[in-house]
């Protein structure tokens, strides 16, 4: 069998009548050969597939005999990423840990799409030769992550040590996490929970949903900071659990997504008619998610120090305030 990493270019395949019906990210594994079923899955849903030219993303597909599939395999890319001299700015530094305040728009690590320019990038270029080999290899003391345009404080591991506590810490929520979002309408309560399973949008797989089946338990809780009559509220939100984009899902649920959600924003909100201009144009003109990991609390992991770091909610979201402040006829 070849080597995986050595596969690249188009492969293609003409399904037999006794492949008819089977899924096809499976036949075509047994056809290929050289790749694993799951990474034709992978490479399936990342569009990768044509089936006489026409694209296929699922990958239990029933094959058609006679059909010949196409799948795109990209050239292989090393497994380490390479250093990067990237700014970011530090909060706090020893020699077990960096905490940083994220920008919007920065990748947390390399991932199909992004393969540099990140923060492990840039991670790799200020800690030196020494980082490589905390954790994983990909995403060296990657103990927790934010989404590319969510903003905020992070922690990263310098030590194995580090790596391994704080690990566990954020596997047992054992720590203070604290976001401040800027949603559309009000909830009807000022304090409050939200609770639902979250596993994979089967409709669209770059999507998370809350699931009735088959997804992980999560849970929200939230506080109304601030609201601009029944148009836009201001929520810190402190996650019991820490499912991906759990957030933005259960708001999004709630009847309440967040400002600027490229995902779960699907339509023009009703209550943004209540707005006047320009608040109205700048929220749904918002090119991020309006969401800011706003302050983090965890034992310092050689120490047991407890240690706290909070920032401020980023420029373009204080701009949405103002915009808003001043729609209301309330000075800042």
């Amino acid at each position: 069998m070849s080597n995986l990493t050595d596969v690249s270019g188009p492969l293609s395949h003409t399904a037999t009548p006794d492949e008819a019906g089977k899924r096809i990210d499976a036949c075509l594994a047994e056809a290929f050969g050289s790749l694993s079923r799951s990474r034709v899955k992978a490479l399936i849903e990342e569009a990768r597939l044509r089936r006489d030219g026409t694209v296929v993303t699922a990958p239990a597909e029933p094959a058609r005999a006679g059909a010949v599939y196409t799948l795109d395999v990209p050239a292989p890319v090393s497994a380490r990423p390479l250093p990067q001299v990237i700014p970011f700015d530090i909060l706090y530094e020893d020699k077990d840990l960096i905490v940083l305040d994220k920008p919007a728009g920065l990748v947390v690590h390399p991932a199909p799409g992004n393969l540099d320019g990140t923060l492990v990038n840039a991670l790799l270029a200020h800690c030196g030769p020494g980082f490589t080999g905390i954790g994983a290899e990909k995403r060296p003391g990657i103990v927790h992550r934010l989404d590319k345009d969510t903003s905020g404080v992070m922690v990263v591991a310098k030590t194995q040590l580090a790596n391994d506590v704080l690990t566990a810490a954020f596997a047992a929520r054992d720590l203070d996490r604290a976001y401040r979002a800027l949603c559309w309408g009000v909830p009807a309560s000022t304090t409050g929970e939200i609770e639902g399973a979250i596993g994979r949008d089967k409709r669209d797989r770059k999507r998370m949903a809350v699931v009735g089946h088959g997804g992980k338990y999560a849970l929200t809780r939230y506080r109304v900071m601030r609201a601009w009559g029944t148009s836009v509220a201001l929520l810190e939100c402190r996650l019991a659990t820490g499912r991906t984009h759990q957030i933005r899902v259960h708001m999004a649920q709630a009847g309440h997504p967040v400002v600027g959600d490229p995902l779960y924003l699907r339509r023009i909100p009703a209550t943004a008619r209540s707005l006047t201009e320009p608040a109205r144009g700048l929220l749904l003109d918002f090119p991020r998610q309006a969401l800011h990991a706003a302050r983090l609390g965890f034992a310092h992991p050689r120490t047991g120090m407890a240690l706290s770091f909070e920032t401020p909610i980023p420029p373009d979201m204080e701009g949405l305030i103002t915009a808003l402040e001043e729609s209301s006829g309330r000075p800042r």
